[in-house]
């Protein structure tokens, strides 16, 4: 039987709130993503038109189900090229009957972009029991060649976001429903704030690194209706890098990590593994160890057309403080190519 999160909230006061607050609905961190190796542009912006084509994705994240009114992540991102008139470069790049397209002869041959700009745009929306956050933002990067198989490309992003409590949903039983720490009225929190993000983003036929800041400008967002309590916004930092090492002429594996910190001295890391065939199909796993969540996740991808692709992600917490209680998390990612007049199956530069 799933616990409301209401009643777990009486019992663990105020221990919910705080993790809420902290790990997905308030400011202070940037929402959590399993698959985000399939999608590296939510945490940095120089990601923005890294591929010849338009490419779309949509994902829902449904956290701990084992709690009625868990958290529920959900975003939509698209960005493409400007100015990018690359070409391929070997015949194995096409769909050849009985060819690997992304086989040696492909790696060996691959070439850095020409220089070329990047533009895209995101909308998030993250909802964790009474607790609302959503943004809006728009990117843009340049892509600028340092050798012939070697890219580096800089970004940014700007946007806003902002956090609402609604009282409505609250469930407070035998609590003092003039609680400051959630406020009188459900429009005592819903200030609405302005959102940067910058990255750097290298990346060639064998490896990509990445460091991007998010939330740059710090802030704090005041719960209650008196300003009896506070959540304060600070930056989030990523470190990411990985490798692609062939297995075979169709197989090839791709294990990378990411670093996150966020203030007051809260770490993240997270270690994947991807071994993909040709550009069929993918199988994966990673591990996040952190301050707040530690867990396993298991995942899984399709291209199902050189239009469409679909991805899953099941991942168990390990080591949070309500582990009894919260059940496991899922993740579903769909993605779009438009305009993607190579035929490409698999991204070419984002693995």
């Amino acid at each position: 039987m799933k616990k409301d999160l209401a009643s777990l909230s009486r019992s663990f006061v105020p221990g919910i709130l705080f993790l809420l607050c902290a790990c997905n609905a308030s400011a202070q961190v940037k929402s959590s993503y399993t698959q985000y190796i399939l999608n590296n542009f939510v945490l940095n912006p120089a990601v923005t038109g890294i591929e010849n084509y338009t490419d779309i994705k949509m994902s829902s994240r449904n956290q701990w189900t084992g709690i009625n009114g868990a958290p529920v992540t959900n975003y939509l991102t698209i960005h493409t090229a400007i100015g990018k008139t690359d070409m391929r470069t070997s015949a194995t790049s096409f769909e050849v009957p009985g060819q690997n397209p992304r086989g040696t002869n492909y790696w060996e041959n691959y070439t850095a972009p020409k220089a070329h700009h990047g533009v895209g745009f995101s909308a998030m929306n993250d909802k964790a029991g009474y607790i609302n956050r959503w943004s809006l933002s728009g990117s843009y990067a340049y892509h600028l060649p340092l050798s012939i198989k070697t890219t580096l490309a800089a970004g940014f992003s700007a946007g806003i976001t902002s956090i609402n409590i609604d009282r409505t949903k609250i469930d407070f039983g035998s609590l003092d429903p003039t609680d400051p720490a959630v406020g009188y009225t459900s429009g005592a929190l819903k200030p609405v704030r302005p959102e940067l993000g910058a990255g750097l983003w290298l990346y060639s036929a064998d490896y990509f690194a990445g460091v991007s800041v998010l939330n740059i400008v710090p802030g704090k967002v005041r719960f209650g209706s008196n300003n009896d309590f506070a959540s304060y916004i600070a930056p989030n930092y990523f470190l990411t890098a990985g490798y692609r090492f062939s297995v075979s002429d169709n197989l090839n594996v791709i294990p990378s990590f990411m670093l996150q910190y966020w203030q007051p001295q809260l770490f993240g890391v997270h270690a994947n593994a991807k071994l993909q065939y040709q550009d069929r199909f993918w199988v994966g796993g990673s591990y996040r160890y952190g301050d707040l969540i530690s867990g396993f996740a298991g995942m899984a991808g399709v291209n199902i057309s050189n239009t469409l692709n679909l991805s899953y992600a099941y991942e168990v917490a390990t080591t949070n403080r309500l582990r009894a209680y919260t059940g496991n998390t899922h993740e579903i990612m769909i993605g779009f190519i438009l305009g993607n007049k190579y035929g490409d199956l698999c991204p070419r530069n984002v693995w």
